[in-house]
């Protein structure tokens, strides 16, 4: 898994990218302040301004760290083919048990979202809908039960 390649939509590899140029630049330079800041205080045993912004740092530091080793492995996936479900499709559903259509990106896992309609290709709905066509109809696994939806259209991103 640790050489496994990442599998990113044209806008999530670009939201990586601004989000790591942001923590390296501004954001670093905010806690860097924020440290020195804290510093003047004195006592760096009981500062607690000191102790949250190393903190603080500990995490952005981890942050930047992930976010460059996953665009290292960064593909990013062509969903110009809308004749099958791929990553970057937007996927209308129509739910067959409450006639009711539905809408869902597919993106990677690190863009999953799903008050914004993005599922990831790893969730049960994802994994099902990958490869399928326009009037395919899938049988998810679902807490609730086994929920049958219908490919209605795909769409490229």
């Amino acid at each position: 898994m640790a050489n496994e390649e990442i599998i990113l939509t044209a806008e999530g590899l670009a939201k990586l990218e601004a989000e790591l140029e942001d923590l390296k630049g501004p954001k670093r330079r905010e806690l860097a302040q924020r440290i020195k800041t804290a510093i003047s205080y004195g006592d760096l045993k009981e500062n607690s301004e000191y102790h949250s912004a190393k903190e603080d740092q500990a995490f952005m530091e981890t942050r930047i760290l992930q976010i460059q080793a996953m665009l290292k492995k960064a593909r990013v996936a062509d969903s110009s083919d809308t004749s099958r479900v791929t990553v970057g499709s937007l996927v209308s559903l129509l739910d067959q048990e409450f006639d009711e259509k539905l809408q869902y990106r597919i993106v990677a896992p690190a863009e999953a979202d799903v008050i914004d309609n993005k599922i990831s290709y790893e969730s049960p709905l994802g994994k099902t809908l990958i490869g399928k066509h326009v009037g395919d109809t899938v049988e998810v696994d679902a807490p609730i039960g086994k929920i049958q939806y219908k490919v209605l259209e795909i769409k490229s991103s």
